[in-house]
């Protein structure tokens, strides 16, 4: 019964964490506005940052990662608090899959919401850290390179699914699923970048959004 309440409450959390739209609420609340009218109408930090609002997308990211990196610890105190220890670190990868999910289809926003990079990257902070940072070095790496912010968004995160599943002395099947999960969703929510990457119409950074919704 305890493990039921522990995995109920602990991917309950998160997804409710995950799905606070913080880049449209921060937007709304201090520029009057709607987000997702706004460049390519995302809820995320780069959307938030093109619309001209640099402060508020820094924010955004900050907030977005926060809320992943907070779903894996409660699930991790949850854990102790349960007794569920032995089983913990497999419920708070869970954990952390709810809350990129939560942040990409939010119940508030009629399950229309972001890409899931800022969040996905404060999971994988919580649970590999060193990891997540060679990680950040590789997409900053492409950024720089190519400016392309949704390259190394997607670059980034299928190297650090790469690295979690490698280094991840646990082995556990579960676990490396979750990583793997939220890496392809990460690069799913990117699919329309992809096509525009092709076409050569994508938005380089510093630059406002080629798709600009009426």
């Amino acid at each position: 019964m305890n493990d039921t309440i522990f995995i109920v409450l602990s991917l309950g959390i998160a997804y409710l964490l995950g799905s606070i739209p913080f880049g449209y609420i921060l937007v709304r609340t201090f520029r009057g506005e709607d987000i997702r009218a706004t460049g390519s109408g995302n809820i995320g930090a780069t959307n938030v940052a093109r619309s001209g609002a640099k402060g508020l997308g820094i924010a955004t990211l900050v907030l977005d990662a926060l809320k992943g990196w907070l779903a894996v610890y409660i699930a991790q105190r949850l854990a102790l608090h349960y007794g569920a220890f032995p089983h913990g670190y497999d419920v708070a990868a869970l954990a952390g899959l709810f809350a990129v999910l939560g942040h990409m289809f939010p119940v508030w926003l009629g399950f229309r919401g972001g890409k899931g990079v800022a969040t996905a990257l404060g999971v994988f902070l919580a649970l590999m850290p060193f990891v997540t940072l060679v990680a950040v070095l590789v997409f900053a790496g492409v950024v720089v390179t190519t400016r392309y912010v949704s390259l190394g968004s997607i670059i980034g995160a299928a190297v650090l699914a790469i690295l979690a599943v490698c280094f991840d002395g646990r082995h556990r099947i579960i676990v490396d699923l979750c990583y793997i999960a939220i890496a392809l969703l990460v690069i799913w929510k990117h699919s329309g970048n992809i096509q525009r990457l092709r076409a050569g119409t994508e938005s380089k950074f510093g630059q406002k959004s080629a798709a600009t919704l009426p």
